[in-house]
């Protein structure tokens, strides 16, 4: 299995638009972050975890070839709105794109999307999805999916553990059911906004705490604010934990 970071920062990109701070006009490529997604390769499968409104520029950058299915965390613009652009790929895939949500986000695909999902439009060249609702662990080829839920400030939303790894982003709150089903993991991907508290989001000092309850042989961090300079915080954090940057790739056993 290869997990790929297809974008790693907050809802508004690094750079931030108009912002002249450091991490901003920084020179530095492992400082430019897209949208908050998600690659996962196995089995001759791509799982999408996310559409970000950068989905294009993502999947161009990691020529990204098919998309077998899409999982989604939750409906915030910055984790959806580029759903219309896996639309290359069913054209040439032939089938209905598969899309796993739980009601909450599904409802609010459709309202989104209201001519993807209702197929109204008279003049074709819509993309075409078959969505699952996720109740529950479920399989894609073969391959487990646990739904983790979350907070997101007040609004229940899910992580996924993917065979010995997990996906926890945009969280605040980890519930106690949850915190048992991230032990042992060899790899543990998670929310890290920046030092500050946030009323939505992890920082880095409260991540680490988790790193630190958990014990994952390696962790990752994400949605990453511009607050963050990749490798000045890297050079604080301890050696199994690091910043992820867009296009990091992780292979697992």
């Amino acid at each position: 299995m290869k997990l790929t970071f297809l974008g790693t920062g907050t809802s508004t990109g690094v750079p931030t638009v108009g912002c002249g701070c450091a991490v901003c006009t920084s020179p530095a490529e492992r400082d430019k972050r897209t949208r908050p997604s998600l690659l996962v390769e196995y089995s001759g499968r791509t799982v999408v975890v996310d559409t970000t409104p950068d989905f294009r520029s993502q999947a161009l950058r990691q020529k990204i070839q098919r998309v077998d299915a899409i999982v989604f965390t939750h409906a915030h613009a910055d984790h959806v709105l580029g759903l219309d652009d896996v639309r290359p790929y069913y054209f040439r895939q032939k089938d209905p794109i598969p899309l796993y949500a739980d009601l909450r986000c599904m409802e609010s695909l459709r309202r989104i999307f209201t001519y993807i999902f209702d197929q109204t439009y008279p003049y074709g060249g819509i993309l075409k999805v078959a969505p699952h609702l996720i109740d529950g662990p479920f399989n894609l080829w073969d391959q487990q999916l646990v739904p983790l839920p979350v907070l997101h400030g007040t609004l229940p939303v899910l992580g996924f553990r993917i065979g010995n790894a997990a996906y926890v982003t945009d969280f605040s709150t980890i519930p106690e059911a949850t915190l048992g089903l991230l032990e042992g993991l060899d790899v543990l991907i998670l929310d890290a906004l920046r030092h500050k508290p946030h009323p939505t989001h992890s920082t880095i000092e409260n991540s680490l705490g988790l790193v630190e309850q958990l014990k994952p042989a390696r962790a990752y961090f994400t949605h990453i604010a511009h607050e963050l300079g990749h490798d000045e915080t890297n050079a604080r954090l301890p050696p199994n934990v690091r910043l992820a940057y867009d296009g990091l790739e992780v292979n697992l056993d």
